[in-house]
């Protein structure tokens, strides 16, 4: 596997054993390679991570072995990467880690970490997200350009409830995730209320072309727009994270104007180097902004007070929640009546 290199990032020294071991055979990049993708892109992944509890998702023999997500702050974390203390909706809890220096992410990389699940929330308020998320998931039947034109209304979406605005990305697969920065003044509960009526939105512009869905079997050949993602403990990888798939994608971060020329493959552990030595964060402004959700949550008390349109079912591991609808998909709640 190689003697140990040692890496710098940030002023910080970090150590990288067995550099040599081969993460994603099919493009032949090793943990090294690993590493100093995360070194290249340092500022980048730090302004996505700084000060969020993180959750790892670890490949430690690689893309083709077992992984696994670490949440709990593992005891070799070095005493330089603080922690926050979460609680799940199960009402379990735990220390997760935050970082604040772009050193933690080659100290994840030395344990096989591909992919950094930050929360939306600061170490500093954890109850209270920063970030609304959107999450454009195309369905089988369609693709890369079915999630950009749902994109395209999205941003029209925002920009007419409150003037807000949206950093695209790409998911490193064939999605976009859109995160808009918000003034941390509501609850888990009330910014997934937000999304919702921001999904709602979305599907009467497209009915046809965009669906919430919480069900499989109704979702059809759209674009499902993943309202679920903004709930508690519920997380989207982090920009610049590599993904877990053969030939190594990254979730890349875009502006606007490129989405419809971008292909979610050009951009991966190879490639983006270069583009962030060129161009450096291009969501580097995103924390200058805090929008308010008062727009799209007065959106959703109309929707509920005028066309009944209430609460959506919660991920299955989830306790029942307070309005919650039945949760059952519609097939078997057929089947029982």
């Amino acid at each position: 596997m190689g003697d140990a290199v040692e890496l710098e990032a940030g002023g910080r020294t970090v150590r990288l054993s067995s550099p040599d071991k081969v993460f994603f055979p099919e493009r032949g990049f090793t943990k090294l390679d690993l590493a100093r993708y995360y070194q290249a892109v340092a500022p980048g992944i730090l302004r996505a991570l700084r000060d969020r509890p993180t959750t790892l998702e670890r490949y430690p023999d690689g893309v083709d072995g077992e992984h696994f997500f670490q949440k709990r702050a593992p005891r070799t974390m070095p005493d330089w990467i603080p922690t926050a203390h979460i609680t799940f909706p199960s009402g379990r809890s735990a220390d997760e880690m935050c970082p604040t220096e772009e050193a933690a992410a080659l100290w994840a990389a030395q344990y096989g970490t591909l992919t950094f699940h930050p929360w939306p929330v600061r170490r500093a308020d954890v109850d209270h997200p920063d970030e609304l998320r959107i999450d454009l998931d195309p369905q089988p039947g369609t693709d890369y350009a079915d999630a950009v034109r749902a994109a395209r209304e999205l941003r029209s979406v925002l920009d007419e409830f409150g003037g807000l605005r949206g950093w695209p990305k790409t998911s490193g697969g064939r999605g976009l995730h859109v995160f808009v920065p918000i003034e941390p003044r509501w609850t888990f509960t009330e910014v997934r209320r937000a999304a919702i009526a921001v999904g709602r939105e979305m599907e009467r512009r497209m009915p046809d072309q965009v669906t919430i869905k919480w069900w499989k079997e109704e979702r059809g050949e759209r674009v499902f727009l993943d309202y679920n993602q903004t709930a508690r403990d519920r997380t989207i990888a982090s920009a610049y994270s590599v993904r877990p798939h053969p030939h190594a994608p990254v979730s890349a971060p875009l502006r606007w104007d490129e989405l419809d020329d971008a292909r979610p493959r050009d951009f991966d552990l190879a490639t983006m180097p270069a583009r962030f030595a060129e161009l450096g964060d291009v969501h580097a402004d995103m924390d200058d902004h805090a929008f308010s959700l008062d727009a799209l949550l007065d959106l959703a008390h109309r929707d509920e007070h005028d066309h009944g349109l209430g609460d959506l079912p919660y991920p299955p591991e989830y306790p029942k929640m307070p309005g919650e609808p039945k949760r059952v998909q519609p097939s078997r709640a057929r089947d029982s009546d």
